[in-house]
């Protein structure tokens, strides 16, 4: 299994290392300038602000749920 098909284990270790070069050869250079890595995450804060959008997601349903049958009510 480790030859994949060769014959001798050197002339594949061979082949992947020359593939490796080729693939970093091939590889795009970075464009734009390099950014800094981003700043730490307070993840409680993170939590909060999730907690609130997805309550107002839901009264925000829950509104557009009762205008639809209050339109529906006015229209039989």
């Amino acid at each position: 299994m480790a030859s994949r098909g060769r014959r001798g284990g050197a002339p594949a270790r061979e082949d992947e290392l020359r593939h490796d070069e080729r693939v970093e050869q091939q590889a795009p250079a970075p464009q734009g300038p390099v950014l800094p890595p981003p700043p730490p995450v307070d993840y409680g804060v993170f939590m909060q602000g999730l907690v609130q959008a997805m309550q107002t997601q839901a009264h925000t349903q829950v509104a557009l749920q009762a205008q639809l049958e209050a339109q529906v009510r006015l229209m039989k």
